[in-house]
């Protein structure tokens, strides 16, 4: 019987995830009536077909596991093999008899036979262990008493390992075939930074594609690994919003990325106000210069103006007046998009076109797709894409927009979706924070679900940001970059901006999805940009900031103090003290018995931000986190 497999999701109807390069841990309930032994072993097929073994163990009360390094991204497909180990099992036994000293001539006999059955199918290399062993366990004794030498050989070591090399499986169990989806480590970690390209002109114009490739060397200096673009399409006309989001928009105003498509084009054209294709692809290439990946916002929406209204009117909610149905939320209304109707009769012709928008982008240096709203588009139409392109191209990251119930977040995340968005972004408070870590390090979510900790978007600014003053946003950073190995930031977040549309309202305002705006990348005295180098290159020397679920929580007995640390075979100790409280001065008493040696007193911490170094007792250790000065402390333990 083999039962309770891990990781196993939903009895294999979808794809466990992992990192090229991990150890792929796989575990068990193993068992079968009666006392004989068993033995176990993983077989594999990486994504080029070709199989290979990695064998199991029993770790107690019928556990078993296994592990294997899957060293190509791809498409895995992993199964269990179990069989009764019959040669194993007469060994036990006769070890028992020998220490009791009943071994008969036929106990040696029944090992004997078991063993020349499988020398057929031995190398030559192989046989001599056993062929010795046989020898001497044939050499005549005195009748009904077994000599301790024939014994010795019939539990000689080197024999046993190659009878559990070359086991007989005859009867064996195999479990049905199970799959696993390896990808590249920028799927796992990752430092995103989201900004928009027509903000980047000198005040008052419109940015390109080319002063956005200049700004690249800032984001690089910041030490971010991707940078994220919204919709870099044409923009409608029809129902264009203005600022603020506006329903009348003024000469010269922008409009929102999100409406996506005009005379010019839709989702395979730019908006000419950034330039032309060639100029993107310039603008990749530098951002491959400096070592940065590009990812762009794939938003499945129509402005009123693009080509595909015309093109394919049945892609379309018609209401019974046969006019096209626009997006609202009530009591928002969103004149200037047309959601797409995935239950049109046309889904086969739909499903192409948006595969082919994917496939255009690739072609042109694009590996990283951040996916507006998925939640509000077809389950099925997910899991064909993501397999579709993947397939060809297992490089390919998807990140989930999906700020939605928990079912459906982590279902997408099983049909395929490498990243997720997360509620991290407003959880705030000691308890809350922990309780979602856990979930997200200690379920079976470990397992497919990779978060993305981002503090801010173009559409989310939280009451703690608004309200918290700079030292709310250097909290925020480090959570999200030190608990989680992927996190990103919306620019603006570096100026501290924190002005909300009104009170109570999360859009900011003068909202830059509806207008321009200029930032002065070129100052950092009063930013915090020094701080967010400072915090990215922490991540990068240490290389256990790049895990999750090596997260460990450490009491302060403060609820306004968080501590936490990560861990890394190798490596020292990362150790991080937070006083969530943005105005008031907090003190945590912290203990970390676990990581003092025999007979040593205290050990010595190395405070990364500072640059300062403590000698620190065995007992209790108090720490004061003014938010004033610095309410953050990271440290790396010598232990």
């Amino acid at each position: 019987m083999i039962e309770a497999v891990q990781p196993e999701l939903n009895g294999g109807r979808y794809r466990a995830k992992a990192i090229a390069g991990d150890q792929v841990e796989v575990t068990a309930d193993i068992f079968r009536d009666g006392t004989q032994s068993l033995a176990a072993m993983l077989r594999l097929e990486d994504p080029s077909g070709a199989i290979s073994e990695a064998p199991m163990r029993l770790v107690d009360n019928d556990r078993w596991s296994g592990s294997f390094s899957p060293v190509r991204i791809g498409r895995w497909r992993y199964t269990i093999e179990a069989w009764t180990d019959r040669f194993a099992t007469w060994r036990r036994d006769l070890a028992t008899k020998a220490a009791a000293g009943q071994v008969t001539e036929l106990d040696l006999e029944e090992g004997v036979l078991l063993i020349e059955q499988r020398l057929p199918s031995l190398s030559k290399e192989a046989r001599p262990p056993l062929e010795r062993a046989l020898t001497e366990m044939r050499a005549g004794g005195s009748a009904g008493s077994v000599a301790s030498l024939r014994i010795a050989a019939a539990l000689d070591t080197e024999m046993a390992e190659v009878m559990a090399r070359n086991p007989d499986r005859t009867g064996s169990t195999t479990y049905p075939t199970l799959e696993l989806t390896v990808d590249r480590e920028r799927a796992r970690s990752g430092a995103w930074y989201e900004f928009f390209p027509r903000s980047t002109g000198p005040e008052g114009e419109h940015g390109t594609f080319a002063t956005a490739a200049r700004h690249l060397e800032t984001v690089a200096a910041m030490g971010f690994d991707v940078v994220y673009l919204p919709p870099i399409h044409p923009i409608g006309e029809t129902h264009r919003k203005g600022r603020n989001n506006s329903v009348t928009a003024e000469p010269g105003d922008v409009g929102s990325p999100w409406a996506i498509g005009n005379h010019f084009g839709g989702h395979r054209s730019v908006d000419p106000n950034l330039g032309t294709l060639d100029d993107f692809d310039s603008f990749v290439g530098a951002g491959a210069q400096l070592g940065l990946e590009i990812a762009l916002d794939f938003a499945i929406q129509c402005s009123p103006d693009h080509p595909w209204v015309a093109e394919h009117p049945e892609w379309f909610h018609h209401r019974p007046d046969g006019s096209i149905m626009h997006a609202e939320n009530p009591p928002k209304k969103y004149e200037d998009i047309y959601p797409i109707n995935f239950d049109t009769p046309d889904r086969e012709g739909l499903w192409q076109e948006l595969k082919g928008v994917v496939e255009f982008w690739i072609s042109h240096g694009v590996t990283i797709f951040r996916v507006d709203n998925p939640h509000t588009k077809s389950f099925a139409f997910w899991e064909w894409l993501i397999d579709e392109v993947q397939t060809e191209r297992p490089d390919v990251i998807f990140l989930s927009e999906a700020f939605t119930r928990p079912k459906v977040m982590r279902l997408l995340a099983k049909l395929g979706f490498t990243q997720s968005y997360t509620y991290f972004t407003w959880r705030n408070h000691k308890e809350e924070l922990t309780d979602y870590l856990i979930e997200l390090t200690r379920t079976d979510m470990v397992h497919y679900f990779r978060p993305n900790f981002f503090t801010n978007t173009q559409d989310i600014l939280t009451e703690y940001l608004q309200t918290g003053g700079p030292s709310a946003f250097k909290i925020r950073l480090v959570l999200a970059s030190l608990l989680s190995p992927s996190y990103g930031i919306y620019s603006g977040f570096e100026f501290y901006e924190n002005l909300p549309l009104r009170e109570g309202s999360e859009e900011y305002l003068n909202s830059e999805k509806y207008e321009l705006r200029h930032r002065d990348w070129t100052k950092e005295d009063g930013t915090l940009i020094p701080y967010i180098r400072r915090i990215n290159q922490v991540r990068r020397q240490n290389p256990a900031l790049g895990l999750l679920t090596n997260l460990r929580f450490h009491e302060t007995h403060n609820n306004s103090v968080l501590a936490f640390s990560k861990t890394e075979a190798g490596y020292e100790p990362i150790l991080v003290l937070i006083d969530l409280d943005s105005v008031e001065q907090q003190e945590a008493i912290i203990t970390l018995e676990h990581w003092i040696q025999a007979g040593t007193s205290g050990y010595r911490v190395h405070e990364l931000i500072s640059g300062t170094t403590h000698e620190w007792s065995a007992g209790n250790n108090k720490v004061l986190l003014d938010p004033r000065i610095e309410p953050v402390r990271i440290y790396r333990v010598e232990v």
